[in-house]
């Protein structure tokens, strides 16, 4: 993953928890990288590993740590470091869910060894979707539940995420169901 990721984890731990925190979870995970460097690609390992330790460190599950990055990602990282990007992706949430898909594309131009995940959008109605996610990384639906919770947050649009397929339980690929407005807040 990029540097960007990682420095993004540490920013949520050290924002959220404080620095000595950060030096706990680092020193928990093994890692001895003084900084990451936000274009430059990191093993997968060294952010599987930040986020293991920052569950023990921090009594969290790795679930909460991973919804809470996804989170963290779109209301602090995206918008401070891709905020034309990211509001030029959609007027509002269900415009910029149905843009999801060829976002990537776009962050791709920007960083060209990027691997990123694939998205797909079926089965839309006026207040609900179905987002297909598909990724090469394993174990990441809660951060992708953390993005979509996020994403309801920054267009202030009540959003219910309900995780309908797992490819951690067998499945080809994750989806989750996203229902906003009335829908989400009955």
């Amino acid at each position: 993953m990029y540097g960007m990721v990682n420095k993004a984890v540490e920013n949520l731990v050290t924002i959220k928890f404080g620095a000595d925190k950060w030096r706990a979870v680092k020193k928990k995970a093994g890692v001895t990288i003084e900084a990451f460097i936000s274009n430059d690609a990191y093993d997968d390992s060294i952010t599987y590993s930040l986020v293991g330790a920052a569950s023990e460190v921090l009594g969290l599950t790795p679930s909460e740590i991973l919804f809470a990055f996804g989170e963290f990602w779109v209301l602090h990282t995206a918008r401070l470091d891709y905020g034309d990007l990211l509001s030029s992706a959609g007027r509002d949430l269900p415009e910029f869910l149905d843009y999801l898909p060829s976002f990537h594309i776009r962050v791709a131009l920007i960083f060209p060894h990027l691997k990123p995940p694939r998205f797909e959008v079926s089965d839309r109605g006026p207040d609900r979707l179905t987002m297909h996610y598909f990724s090469h990384r394993p174990g990441l639906s809660d951060f992708v539940k953390g993005l979509f919770s996020g994403l309801g947050k920054m267009y202030e649009t009540p959003l219910t995420v309900t995780q309908t397929k797992s490819k951690d339980q067998g499945a080809e690929h994750d989806e989750f169901l996203l229902q906003w407005g009335a829908v989400a807040a009955a």
